[in-house]
């Protein structure tokens, strides 16, 4: 894919606060890039900055081939959707979508056109004669889509729009931005602190702690192969245990605490591989209990179950091995005939290899 926009050494301060740090990005055309991180990373600062609502330190943006340095907000090629979505309330849902068509060169007809076809989009057809404050917040959200994306712009960004939504209507939209975004072909930006989010939704995610780019990936990479332990930690749940890393020739071998010694392959060390000291991360579905009169052929620690949360589907155990202070996740499947053990009852924990990650940093 070719690179739509183009984002390097942007630095951005506020005063004494390093709010950018040297970002350097390439966005594809016609991609759903998300931007992933805690608070305060500076997610939103860089999406303000592709806007053109900041205007970087230093550094150089480029959309579709042009320095960004002298064009205005309103110029650039790009649409922006809020979290809180802007809806004019005194306005109908046709008023509130063609709101920005008023300066363009089109007949009513025209204009009347294209806030149907907007609103077709995304599934508002025969809502437009509808006062905007009667909307339900997924509507009102697919207004403020509707009226991003009248204006066909090459880029759409996106800053939490999910957020506002309770869980079942939030999941419900996440499919309809992904299928509205294929169905455009435009590249869609996403802010969001919620990496289950991002992970659904996205081609490619960029993790961003403290102003700057911890690692960027596609999802499954990310939530696979975390380059360090921090992305590890806020990229779903990890089990992070301590351990011994080094070479045997061309093979990395690790000693895990409470697991045992085993080798793993050059891409299961993401961050790189420095002999000693390490941590190691498992995560909760790539473990597995065995229940009475259950054997397996994979490796196998001792342990006791200290916690049980059950979620109906799935039962989480948190289980304590020796040589670790804390107790391992591990989440289970509840599937017929497989009971759900008690706080307090023996087990043993399975475990393979090909699960370890090695987190250098």
């Amino acid at each position: 894919m070719t690179a739509l926009i183009q984002l390097r050494g942007i630095h951005k301060h506020y005063g004494d606060y390093h709010a950018l740090r040297g970002i350097d990005l390439e966005i594809r055309q016609g991609e759903f890039f998300s931007l992933l991180g805690p608070s305060g990373c500076g997610k939103t600062t860089l999406l303000r900055t592709i806007a053109g609502f900041e205007t970087p330190s230093s550094g150089t943006l480029m959309i579709d081939g042009k320095d960004m340095a002298a064009v205005p907000a309103n110029h650039r090629p790009t649409n922006m959707v809020f979290q809180s979505y802007a809806i004019f309330p005194h306005l109908t849902v046709a008023e509130n979508v063609g709101f920005g068509l008023r300066r363009e060169p089109m007949s009513k007809d025209q204009k009347t056109k294209a806030v149907a076809e907007a609103l077709a989009m995304v599934g508002l057809s025969g809502y437009g004669t509808r006062a905007a404050h009667a909307l339900s917040g997924g509507q009102r959200q697919r207004v403020a889509l509707a009226r991003a994306l009248i204006l066909k712009p090459k880029v759409l960004l996106l800053d939490e729009p999910l957020s506002a939504l309770d869980k079942k209507m939030r999941e419900q939209m996440q499919v309809e931005l992904i299928r509205l975004q294929r169905t455009v072909g435009i590249t869609f930006i996403l802010v969001t602190h919620d990496q289950e989010e991002a992970l659904v939704m996205s081609d490619r995610i960029a993790v961003m702690f403290e102003g700057e780019i911890g690692q960027m990936a596609d999802p499954e990479t990310l939530y696979r192969r975390p380059n360090s332990r921090r992305v590890a930690e806020f990229i779903g749940k990890m089990n992070i245990l301590p351990g011994q890393v080094g070479m045997e020739g061309n093979r990395i071998v690790v000693d895990v605490a409470g697991l045992g010694r085993g080798a793993v392959e050059t891409d299961q060390a993401p961050g790189g591989v420095v002999p000693g000291n390490t941590s190691v991360g498992i995560r909760p579905e790539t473990l597995g209990v065995l229940f009475p009169g259950e054997t397996t052929d994979r490796r196998v620690a001792e342990g006791v179950v200290d916690e049980v949360v059950y979620y109906g589907d799935m039962t989480y155990y948190d289980v304590r091995v020796p040589g670790v202070q804390q107790p391992l996740t591990i989440s289970m499947k509840n599937i017929i005939g497989r009971p759900v053990l008690e706080v307090g009852a023996p087990t043993r924990v399975v475990w393979d290899e090909r699960s370890l990650v090695v987190l250098s940093r």
